[in-house]
């Protein structure tokens, strides 16, 4: 297995509150300057073959290469310049005059949005291997309310390839809402949506623990990824006796680190530094 270090992030921080009329917030989190650009009603065809073409064709690398992939197979685009670690909130909406209420019937021949994150400075291109990412996005609207969420986020290489970025299923509490906090009618529905979209997950849900502890020492902080189940639930102390997951019991294949020894020694110290400058008597 082999490390690369990703250098786009994209998050939406309230998600209850986007539908295709209001708009939706996005922040991303980039480790150097980059380019958001947002594709309104972005072909569902276009798109796929758009990423084949990354492939076989050409590399997209830049928010003209897409749209020219494309064919500008999309309703509405809007674009942001975002400075190194800026988490600022950048908010996207289609134009009233663009009078679009919905995007039809499932199965669709659109995406609602399509978000694309590139590497603003031809030199930062030539450094990381993952030069752009493309998160297709759900919008809630009047023919499909299922709540907003990033359907698929694909990580474009230098090299050619491209990485369908999947779910961790961490041991760890979220602050995302659990299904525990849904009524049976509301879990009910979200699932039939899904799998009426076909973007219902094979494997079953399972419960989340309360800690951030490992589950087998309960001690260590989670640190270890188990692949291919995704289940991130063991400490660097545990890893290195199991050879089945702890959690679903399915072979281990690989596993990797969530950070380095290195990344968690700087962040212990920073935690103990602000715990002890407040109350420094001298």
């Amino acid at each position: 297995m082999r490390q690369v270090k990703n250098p786009f992030g994209l998050e939406i921080p309230h998600p209850a509150t986007a539908s295709v009329t209001k708009g939706i917030t996005l922040t991303p989190d980039c480790l150097e300057d980059c380019l958001l650009t947002c594709y309104w009603g972005c072909s569902v065809q276009k798109l796929h073959e758009a990423l084949q073409k990354h492939v076989y064709c050409f590399r997209i690398k830049t928010p003209q290469a897409l749209e020219d992939a494309l064919y500008s197979e999309y309703l509405y685009r809007q674009q942001y310049f975002i400075t190194k670690n800026d988490k600022e909130k950048k908010y996207c909406r289609l134009p009233e005059d663009a009078q679009v209420v919905d995007f039809g019937p499932v199965p669709r021949s659109r995406y609602p949005l399509v978000a694309l994150l590139t590497l603003a400075d031809e030199e930062d291109r030539e450094i990381y291997d993952i030069i752009s990412m493309v998160a297709v996005i759900h919008i809630p609207d009047e023919s499909y309310r299922l709540p907003c969420r990033i359907l698929y986020q694909y990580l474009l290489l230098a090299q050619g390839q491209y990485h369908d970025l999947k779910q961790l299923f961490m041991s760890a509490n979220s602050t995302a809402p659990s299904s525990s906090d849904m009524s049976p009618d509301e879990r009910s529905t979200d699932r039939s949506l899904l799998e009426k979209a076909g973007l219902a997950e094979d494997e079953p849900e399972l419960p989340e623990e309360n800690s951030k502890d490992c589950v087998v020492c309960q001690n260590g902080t989670v640190n270890w990824v188990l692949l291919p189940c995704r289940h991130a639930c063991l400490c660097d102390g545990c890893i290195r006796y199991f050879q089945q997951c702890p959690m679903c019991r399915q072979f281990v294949q690989e596993s990797f680190p969530l950070c380095s020894k290195k990344e968690q020694d700087e962040d212990e110290s920073t935690r103990i530094l602000q715990d002890v400058l407040p109350g420094r008597v001298f």
